[in-house]
């Protein structure tokens, strides 16, 4: 029995295997690029006080080197007495914990009881588990129930740890070094706040991956309390008092077709229609908004313009901001237009 366990056919011996070294090897001498698996960044933790559980993430998102997210929020809603950080691909942390909440709400609702962090904790696990690893999310998930504050965490693979105090992402090496310094048991509400958050603090200034602000969420029996940008560690230096202006065609367009409004005022939550033609004033509740309307022709383009219109709803501030909206954003001040329509349109004020 023991020689056909331990034979010399490969495919019967357990470890590692090395079959394909040579050939990728000769492959890349042949000039092949093989793609480099991307990198992710992020600190989370969280611990186990004697009332609860203190939950802690950095708030940087990268997109390889670049940082595409200054303040992106780590720390997902599961249940009211349940939350959980992410760590490794964005939108697989916030797809994973987006359904585990929405299963977890129709549980409560079946059974009318409160949700318990071993149901969520099963129900990640055995999600990820059928994954493979190929679902990239690596959380840190904290609560309250019944029983008291527990604390695990979840690898993308399946697997799962129940701690008393937990690291996570790129920067875990360094927040797990705070931890093993200075976690003991019985530490109150504020001593686990400050230590959890020295635990990002050390991932933020160890880890290129982890940066900007703390984020911390308190859990216990008597409610959460989720504390955005608990502490901002690196508050810009310098910002521009007149904000950026770049002049119209900075940007090359996507379609030949495209109008340009002037407007001077646009009502917040309101949607203003715009007709084709001359100047008009639209009326919408106590607001009044005039506009005038130009509009450019590509030589390609037939002579006579299609008669249309389209929409604009402001949905975040009252007045749009000195520069160019196109398709919804503007690059000054981040406020928001929704256009709806059959052409594209430009909208800035004068």
């Amino acid at each position: 029995m023991a020689s056909a366990m331990y034979g010399k056919d490969k495919d019967e011996r357990g470890g590692f295997n090395f079959d394909h070294v040579r050939r990728n090897n000769m492959l890349h001498s042949s000039g092949l690029q093989f793609k480099a698996a991307m990198k992710t960044g992020t600190t989370i933790s969280g611990i186990v006080f004697k009332d609860g559980v203190v939950l802690g993430a950095d708030t940087r998102s990268t997109n390889g080197d670049t940082v595409a997210d200054k303040n992106c929020e780590k720390i997902h809603y599961i249940a009211p007495n349940i939350y959980c950080c992410g760590a490794g691909t964005a939108a697989d942390t916030e797809a994973v914990t987006g359904m585990i909440a929405s299963n977890l709400e129709l549980h409560r609702m079946a059974t009318k009881r409160q949700s318990r962090v071993i149901t969520s904790l099963t129900m990640l696990k055995t999600h990820l588990f059928k994954y493979q690893g190929q679902i990239g999310a690596a959380l840190v998930l904290g609560g309250f129930d019944l029983n008291g504050p527990h604390l695990f965490t979840v690898y993308p693979h399946g697997s799962s740890d129940a701690l008393p105090f937990a690291t996570m992402g790129s920067g875990s090496l360094a927040a797990m070094a705070v931890f093993e310094s200075d976690y003991r048991e019985g530490l109150d509400e504020e001593e686990a706040k400050e230590l959890v958050a020295r635990s990002i603090r050390a991932g933020i200034f160890n880890d290129l991956g982890s940066g900007s602000n703390v984020d911390l969420c308190v859990i216990t029996k008597d409610g959460v309390k989720y504390l955005r940008n608990h502490e901002t560690p690196n508050k810009r230096t310098y910002a521009r008092t007149k904000g950026y202006d770049f002049p119209p065609g900075t940007t090359v367009l996507n379609r030949r077709n495209f109008m340009t409004a002037t407007a001077a005022t646009l009502p917040l939550n309101e949607i203003v229609d715009i007709s084709n033609g001359a100047p008009e004033d639209v009326v919408m509740t106590e607001y009044t908004t005039r506009l005038s309307l130009h509009r450019r022709r590509d030589a390609m383009q037939a002579p006579h313009w299609p008669r249309s219109s389209f929409k604009i709803k402001v949905v975040a501030g009252a007045w749009l901001p000195e520069g160019v909206v196109t398709t919804g954003f503007s690059r000054d001040t981040g406020y928001r237009a929704e256009i709806v329509g059959q052409l594209e349109a430009y909208v800035g004020a004068t």
